[in-house]
């Protein structure tokens, strides 16, 4: 089969990706988790982890505007989710990225007890993965968010979000 459309270029196909970080509060864990992906504005989706690699030619900024799309669609996505359980306890979530000049590159995600910790592990990983591939990649970013247990446990939530699909195709 022959087509006349023109060929598409690789940026075309490449997802925006938002960076966003939020914190929620509940009587459990479950429902601290679900309170942060409401206030990351991605809630009602059915996420799909990836395994954390960054398409070539990918937009990628921060925000903390919801994500839009229909209750229950696929919500393709990297997240580090950290949960102060008991009172007093704080936890920290956070993602780390490096990418090349074409755009392509890694993210990383951690989670603990401390903001050091969490910073330490996601530099520890992207240099050993990026050592791993040649080491060609920029200087790592970090976002990091903290929730604490005051009366209820708590969750801190980092989410990179790429691409969100409709159970049905129109």
């Amino acid at each position: 089969m022959t087509t006349n459309a023109p060929a598409a270029r690789a940026d075309e196909w490449a997802p925006d990706i938002t960076v966003r970080t939020a914190t929620g509060e509940g009587r459990t864990m479950l429902s601290a988790f679900d309170a942060a992906l409401r206030a990351a504005g991605v809630a009602n989706f059915n996420l799909i982890r990836l395994s954390s690699v960054i398409p070539g030619s990918s937009r990628l900024r921060r925000t903390v505007e919801p994500v839009l799309g229909g209750h229950g669609d696929r919500l393709f996505c990297v997240w580090a989710a950290g949960y102060a359980e008991h009172p007093g306890e704080t936890a920290w979530a956070g993602l780390g990225w490096v990418r090349d000049d074409e755009g392509k590159g890694l993210f990383v995600e951690h989670h603990g007890g401390s903001e050091d910790s969490v910073l330490e592990q996601i530099h520890l990983s992207l240099e050993d993965m990026t050592t791993g591939r040649g080491g060609r990649y920029g200087p790592p970013e970090t976002v990091l968010t903290s929730a604490h247990h005051e009366s209820i446990p708590a969750c801190a939530l980092a989410i990179a979000t790429y691409q969100v699909v409709p159970w049905v195709d129109l």
